[in-house]
């Protein structure tokens, strides 16, 4: 739950600014530690910085040796004369002229860990030493004070003497600007306001925003806040817990002058993440609706999720959203996870890796498991405390931790493979920056794993902003991240221009094969003596491989006429580039020979081992003036004579047999005779139910003596799946 973690806190410290009439210098809060950037694209990191860690790590060893030191004098203190050990008084803060501006509460707070109601109540003696009440200031967790890595509830409390201005505003007002996790604050035992919600059900928003507190009733009492902090995963730091910035006391008109203060400041600290998150959601959008418009282009789907997924988080902070913190880390875990499987296969499209099926088939595993880890690792902060212990809902943290982090440098193992291809160099800076953002967040959120024991600085280092541009902090992963979605930005373009190129050139193909297939195939059917013609096709794809000719045998066969039909197998462009070769091919072979069967002969010589692996049915009728017709068949199914099929012995499709020798039939056609020719798609019809239109309804079609096109029809209506062509031959009587 590392990059949550992470995530949720950075954007609510770059939210959380100390104010006293003024917003604090953002360039001094990151050099304090209490922002930094994260640097995915438009979202904040929360990170310690070096130098601060260093500091708060000299600050403990100093703390420390002052007690060790204490430890050793207070014996002979103690036996000094007139010097007494006893505890010391709470001290009154006096605030005198209330009423007509603000006042920070900095000074040191009475603090005492665990939980009793009755510290609300002013009669309360909370000196420092006695039954373990102690000071703290309030602008530090108590996780830096003495107190690492203590969850659970705490109490603050300090005493005030309040004399108002004279015509001042009476209404006062306490804010409290920053809080880990959930607060009370009572004045005078009596609750004024709270900040989330406690266990059993404990929440809080995600992003803190202030929110003004009345003080009713006297201007003399105590200012109790009740605090709790929420349990540590595995990557949380120790330097947590309580207040972390001092409440500000004020009449209501000052109060609001600084939430409106503290709200520019906030607007101006993120307004460059806002336009970064507004570009990323406008170009994913794009590139969902160019998706929905061509939805084989899978690599354009894979692009707008790793564009918009960080926006949705990003923006929960970046608009103050109302929901809780627990709500935010459940969708953000998994969000993380499905932005770094997209870039996965954003990468695997644009570095030519789908020929390896293998690094594909891992892709698909990975995205799984580490997907369904991320979900289960978000899950976790719904489990209550009493189903789930702490220490063991911090191991399951660290238990999906070592299956996520591991998964995410798949990225590395399909670079690698990639770069052993020729890339070009928008390709190579894809899989350099690809490479270094994604081992940089490994390295990091690696090295916070367990940091409150380890107290490694090594994440905190490289999590730190190395440069800004005004309110604009830049670190490492943020420069990386940048150069990934600009780099991946500018070769979908050149995809997507390349893909729009290749596209206008293949439908000018398939312009020249229409205009090419419409002269081997014409539209209107040449006139034949003594027969009444009609002809339709329809191809499945823009062009097809059925085909039809027409051809006078004069002078070879006087009044004699050559008629073939045939499908080449598969349709589109491959088969009509078939059809060109064939047709060609039968009229050089008319010019020869008038006999059916020779002319099957010869186009299975041609045309064998040119098909690449295919076949061609074909069906050659030649009708001869008395009406006797002489058929070959090469495989095709038989044409129909009224209602009945003629029965043709089997034989080889072309292409397949250089020397297979075909046979002949021969019927007589009278006049009212009506021959129908057809392809397989007229059979092969299927229906959106699955149902096949089959050989009982074509017997039912022909025997009502339909023309070309109603029964070309009949069978596009029924559902058309294959090319279909019908040429159907009507005797009108003797030449």
């Amino acid at each position: 739950m590392q990059h949550m973690h992470m995530a949720i806190a950075s954007v609510r410290n770059a939210a959380e600014f100390s104010i006293e009439g003024s917003i604090s210098d953002p360039l001094e809060d990151c050099q304090t530690g209490n922002v930094s950037r994260l640097s995915l694209p438009g979202i904040y990191r929360s990170r310690e910085s070096a130098a601060a860690g260093y500091v708060r790590e000299c600050s403990r060893m100093r703390s420390r040796l002052f007690l060790a030191l204490l430890h050793l004098m207070l014996p002979a203190v103690a036996l000094i004369p007139g010097v007494s050990l006893a505890q010391q008084p709470t001290p009154v803060i006096e605030i005198v002229g209330l009423g007509k501006g603000t006042e920070v509460l900095s000074r040191p707070w009475q603090f005492h860990v665990g939980d009793d109601v009755r510290w609300s109540t002013p009669d309360v003696d909370d000196g420092t030493g006695h039954d373990g009440w102690e000071s703290l200031v309030p602008d530090k967790p108590w996780g830096s004070q003495g107190h690492y890595a203590y969850t659970g509830f705490g109490w603050y409390r300090q005493h005030l003497h309040i004399t108002p201005a004279i015509g001042g505003n009476s209404t006062l007002q306490l804010i409290v600007p920053r809080v880990g996790d959930a607060c009370e604050v009572y004045w005078n035992g009596a609750l004024i306001g709270r900040y989330g919600t406690f266990p059993p059900h404990p929440s809080w928003p995600a992003v803190h925003t202030p929110s003004p507190f009345n003080l009713n009733g006297s201007l003399d009492g105590v200012l109790s806040i009740r605090v709790w902090q929420g349990p540590l995963g595995s990557s949380g730091s120790g330097f947590v817990g309580g207040l972390q910035e001092a409440p500000i006391l004020g009449d209501s008109e000052s109060i609001s002058h600084y939430i409106g203060s503290w709200n520019y400041g906030f607007l101006t600290a993120t307004l460059f993440d806002d336009a970064l998150n507004i570009l990323y959601f406008l170009v994913g959008l794009d590139g969902i609706i160019f998706w929905l418009r061509h939805r084989g282009e899978n690599l354009l789907l894979w692009f707008s999720i790793f564009a918009i997924a960080p926006t949705i988080w990003t923006s929960t902070y970046l608009l103050r959203l109302p929901v809780s913190s627990q709500t935010v880390e459940f969708v953000l875990q998994p969000l993380w996870q499905l932005r770094n499987v997209a870039l996965w296969f954003l990468l695997i499209d644009l570095l030519n890796l789908r020929k390896r099926p293998m690094l594909l088939r891992w892709a698909k595993i990975l995205a799984v498991v580490s997907l369904t880890s991320a979900l289960l690792d978000g899950f976790l902060t719904y489990v209550p405390a009493s189903a789930l212990s702490r220490q063991s809902g911090m191991w399951l943290d660290v238990l999906f931790t070592a299956i996520i982090e591991p998964s995410d440098l798949y990225l590395l193992v399909l670079v690698f493979f990639g770069f052993r291809q020729k890339l070009d160099p928008v390709r190579l800076l894809i899989g350099i920056s690809a490479s270094l953002s994604q081992l940089l967040a490994v390295v990091i959120a690696t090295a916070q794993q367990g940091q409150r024991y380890t107290h490694w600085t090594i994440g905190p280092r490289l999590a730190s902003p190395i440069f800004h541009i005004g309110p604009a902090y830049f670190t490492l992963q943020m420069i990386f991240d940048l150069l990934v979605f600009f780099s991946v930005l500018y070769a979908i373009y050149c995809y997507v221009r390349d893909q729009q190129s290749r596209k206008a050139i293949l439908e000018q193909e398939l312009a020249s094969a229409r205009e090419l297939q419409e002269v081997l195939i014409p539209e209107k059917p040449p006139t034949l003596p003594g027969f009444s013609v009609s002809s339709a096709y329809h191809p499945a794809l823009d062009v097809g491989g059925d085909f039809f000719q027409i051809i006078p045998l004069d002078p070879k066969a006087p009044g004699s006429t050559l008629v073939v039909l045939g499908d080449v197998s598969g349709k589109g462009l491959r088969a009509a580039m078939a059809v060109s070769l064939i047709v060609g091919a039968v009229r050089t072979l008319a010019e020869s020979t008038s006999s059916p069967a020779e002319i099957l002969a010869g186009l299975s010589r041609r045309l064998h081992g040119r098909l690449q692996g295919g076949f061609t049915t074909c069906l050659a009728l030649r009708l001869d003036p008395g009406g006797l017709c002489t058929i070959a068949s090469a495989g095709h199914p038989a044409p129909f004579l009224n209602d009945k099929e003629i029965e043709i012995d089997g034989a080889l499709p072309l292409g397949i047999d250089p020397d297979f020798k075909y046979g002949e039939k021969q019927i007589q056609i009278v006049p009212g005779d009506r021959c129908a020719l057809y392809t397989d798609g007229l059979l092969e019809a299927r229906s959106p139910d699955g149902e096949i239109f089959s050989f009982e309804r074509l017997q039912e079609l022909f025997a009502t003596a339909p023309d070309a096109a109603r029964a070309s029809e009949a069978a596009v209506s029924f559902g058309q799946e294959d090319d279909i062509t019908v040429l159907t031959l009507t005797r009108t009587g003797d030449v």
